[in-house]
């Protein structure tokens, strides 16, 4: 095997530096704008990362303009690691979050789309370092590397490698035969769909500020809000809730499903098993938590004098459909705390963290269509029992699925299960109780956010001692990069050169 070719992943590191400093430059617009004190200290970490950037790619400007799956693999994983550490450069140089290890974690958690937080008093953090926060999350939301794949063909490399190590999942739909047609393509719909939000958001009460804060967590699955009660600060507006349930349905959807409506294949989408599955489990999750919430809990029901609101069954309806989805699509936001509806519905919620949304898109979890594929297989192993030389292929859409691909969703699946025992156990090993460990585990490991226990949905992860932090971001990380990429740079035999 040929020497890993280290000045082409240098390179790419240094145009990811580039890309995010550039991006960090919005956050200053903002900061100027709102007169918030921090424009200079934005500025400065805008600057310095751009500047690392551009020294990375002069430096490795004479590389080999060719990568290969390898190099592939460890661009993903250290790319994502390269900009979450100069992401923490406007949390530290503003000092909203002088503490590199919460920085870290912040900065991570943006990233990959957790949405899981350390801040106290978010509603006191400088405008501009809010909208860098929620920035972190529409780019990791689409995936940074997705991006890079746009830009890369302009520098005369090739970037299918890049996007199979980013979407390392059973689907690999592309819109059109050239990858960075898709990636374009994906990134115009995943705009246009943040803009609509925004627009609807500000048109529906919200302010400017805290409409596009919000599109910008949404369509990414994250879930910083610029309130500490996060989007149950309107719960006295169930327009804005509905709104922002619409576009975490169409943000934990497969994207590419997203583009086929755009062009009028509705018959495309509404055939798809992923997509009817996805909404089915919606539907069904959120009949029994409604019922439940309507006939067992306590929930709060909104003004009456609003036209939205028809009473306790549409509060209970609200608030299940809502936390259904946002736990679903790994989104995070918060409209209540179903931890406190009844021991039913927690355990329920419990249980979601590790459903996922859809294949290709901005979520995290397992992914729908690998509990489709896995439950279909097993369908099948109690039909071979029966039947013993009967050929029983599992199907999806209408087609055979390859053997090896059933392997590989399998393998995962253990994979997850024991990245999540593990690292419930690492927690326990630090004092975490058994509740609070498991929860923060699976939210960790799923991008969600809210966990059980002492980090529920009204609580954060400021109580975590500052290793459990450290684990917690690593969670994050290889849960987004869907375990594989970043845990096979942890075997030997990858970097062996033959």
């Amino acid at each position: 095997m040929p020497k890993m070719n280290f000045k082409i992943i240098l390179h790419i590191m240094g145009l990811l530096l580039l890309c995010n400093g550039g991006f960090m430059l919005f956050a200053v617009i903002v900061s100027w704008f709102y007169e918030d004190g921090v424009t200079l200290q934005i500025s400065a970490a805008a600057l310095f990362t751009m500047f690392i950037g551009t020294i990375l790619m002069f430096f490795t400007r004479g590389h080999r303009k060719e990568i290969k799956k390898r190099e592939g693999y460890v661009v993903v994983t250290f790319g994502w690691i390269f900009m979450a550490l100069s992401g923490t450069l406007p949390y530290i140089f503003s000092e909203a979050i002088p503490d590199f290890t919460n920085a870290f974690f912040e900065t991570m958690s943006g990233y990959t789309t957790t949405g899981a937080t350390i801040l106290n008093d978010i509603e006191s953090i400088p405008k501009g370092v809010l909208f860098w926060r929620s920035l972190t999350h529409w780019i990791g939301g689409m995936g940074i590397i997705v991006l890079a794949i746009a830009i890369l063909p302009l520098l005369g490399i090739g970037g299918m490698q890049l996007f199979s190590a980013e979407a390392p999942g059973p689907s690999a739909d592309k819109l059109k035969p050239r990858i960075t047609d898709t990636a374009k393509r994906l990134w115009l719909i995943y705009f246009l769909c943040t803009v609509a939000e925004t627009i609807l958001l500000k048109v529906a009460g919200m302010s400017f500020f805290d409409a596009i804060n919000h599109s910008l967590s949404t369509l990414s699955t994250g879930g910083f809000s610029t309130k500490n009660a996060s989007v149950a600060y309107w719960n006295d507006q169930p327009i804005i809730q509905y709104i922002i349930i619409l576009f975490m349905f169409l943000a934990g959807s497969n994207f590419v499903l997203s583009y086929f409506s755009f062009k009028g294949k509705i018959q495309k989408v509404l055939h798809d098993d992923e997509f009817r599955w996805y909404c089915i489990f919606i539907i069904c999750f959120t009949a029994v938590a409604a019922l439940s919430i309507y006939y067992q809990a306590d929930v709060s029901i909104s003004s009456i004098e609003h036209p939205m609101v028809w009473g306790r069954a549409e509060s209970a309806f609200r608030h299940s459909l809502f936390q259904v989805l946002t736990v679903i699509t790994t989104t995070g936001f918060i409209s209540a705390d179903f931890t406190l509806w009844t021991p039913f519905l927690t355990i329920l919620f419990f249980g979601l963290m590790f459903l996922g949304g859809s294949a290709g898109s901005t979520a995290g979890g397992v992914k729908v269509m690998r509990h489709l594929i896995l439950i279909r297989n097993g369908v099948s192993e109690f039909k071979r029992s029966l039947h013993p030389n009967a050929i029983l292929p599992v199907r999806y859409n209408s087609r055979s699925i390859k053997q090896e691909i059933v392997f590989n969703i399998l393998g995962f699946f253990i994979l997850y299960m024991l990245a999540f025992i593990i690292g419930a156990l690492v927690f326990g090993l630090m004092g975490i109780d058994f509740v609070t460990a498991i929860g923060g585990a699976a939210s960790s490991l799923g991008n969600i956010g809210p966990a059980l226990g002492a980090l529920g949905p009204v609580n954060n992860y400021d109580i975590l001692p500052v290793m459990g932090k450290w684990w917690s971001a690593f969670l994050m990380l290889i849960g987004r990069l869907e375990l594989f990429t970043v845990l096979i740079l942890l075997t030997p035999f990858f970097w062996r050169n033959r």
